[in-house]
């Protein structure tokens, strides 16, 4: 059998209905039982009926991406699929992988995240941040381009936009203010960007105007109980595999106002011997960025039990 990563999506990917394929799998069904009781609400009605705006939210989006993720994960297990050599997840998949890892438990992981998606919501009011795709460039000239259009603004401006998301050679997600992002797309399209595009989010994820989220979210992760991981675990921020349960806080807290490098988690998945990478949960969004990262790289995913029996094939 090849050598397998699971990594898991974050926001983006969630849809109405998203675990209906599933049927009644027992594996499924518990997961979700155990993120409602731990949520006090029954988060698979929200699942399976929406409407879409309520899954939307932020505050909602967070914890029904975890609950997928892990579900995807117990189903694979529970049907004969072996144990990944290391996983991984995109922003809020993090927190998913660490919970398939053995780090955290599903039932402090779901009021975690939903209490991190307040927080982050709470850091910006709705209108005053953006976030914007920017395709066809390279990272170091959107990362230059960002400090242009910021500088623009002057020194003492409370203005900001960042490089926040390194998600494949060719694709870069910016975060800041709602100016700054808007003249950083501007700046980027006149370097030769193919497209520049705002993104329907509520929120600058990963940009330093979510520090004072992060700093709730500190406080909150010090109050969890984070076990050293089963599997490794490779981290967005670094890029980097801890088992120190610490030193997983710090990684987390820093996530939240700190960019994700998917192309340096893959390579460094990569590293560790994975042939294949499979995403388990909702969606082929990072399928897709893995493909674009290597066009060497096997890539599938795990959302259904199709899709399940098509990944154990891949590993043959």
């Amino acid at each position: 059998m090849k050598p397998f990563a699971f990594v898991f999506p974050g926001q983006g990917s969630q849809a109405v209905g998203m675990l209906d394929a599933w049927g009644d799998h027992p594996a499924v069904r518990e997961v979700v039982a155990q993120a409602s009781e731990a949520l006090g609400e029954d988060i698979g009605r929200l699942i399976k009926e929406g409407p879409k705006e309520a899954l939307s939210l932020t505050t909602n989006t967070q914890p029904v991406m975890l609950v997928a993720g892990v579900a995807a994960y117990r189903a694979w297990l529970a049907e004969g699929g072996a144990q990944p050599a290391v996983v991984a997840g995109h922003s809020l998949g993090e927190y998913s992988a660490l919970v398939a890892a053995g780090a955290l438990s599903l039932a402090d992981a779901a009021p975690l995240v939903r209490f991190r998606a307040q927080a982050m919501q709470e850091a910006v009011p709705v209108g005053e941040g953006a976030m914007a795709a920017v395709l066809g460039l390279d990272a170091q000239k959107v990362v230059e381009g960002c400090a242009e259009a910021q500088r623009s603004f002057g020194t003492n401006s409370m203005d900001v936009v960042e490089a926040v998301n390194f998600n494949d050679p060719a694709q870069t997600v910016i975060a800041g203010s709602k100016a700054a992002v808007d003249k950083a797309c501007e700046v980027l399209k006149a370097k030769g960007a193919k497209r520049a595009l705002l993104l329907p989010v509520s929120a600058p994820f990963h940009s330093s105007l979510m520090k004072p989220a992060a700093d709730r979210l500190r406080e909150r992760l010090a109050q969890v109980a984070i076990a050293a991981p089963k599997i490794p675990v490779v981290n967005n921020i670094e890029a980097k595999v801890e088992s120190d349960p610490d030193r997983i806080r710090g990684a987390l807290y820093e996530q939240a106002f700190g960019p994700v490098r998917w192309v340096d988690g893959i390579k460094a998945i990569q590293a560790r011997g994975a042939q294949v990478v499979l995403e388990c949960g909702p969606g082929k969004v990072l399928q897709g960025l893995c493909k674009r990262i290597d066009p060497a790289l096997i890539a599938g995913s795990v959302y259904d039990p199709a899709t399940l029996a098509e990944a154990k094939g891949l590993l043959a």
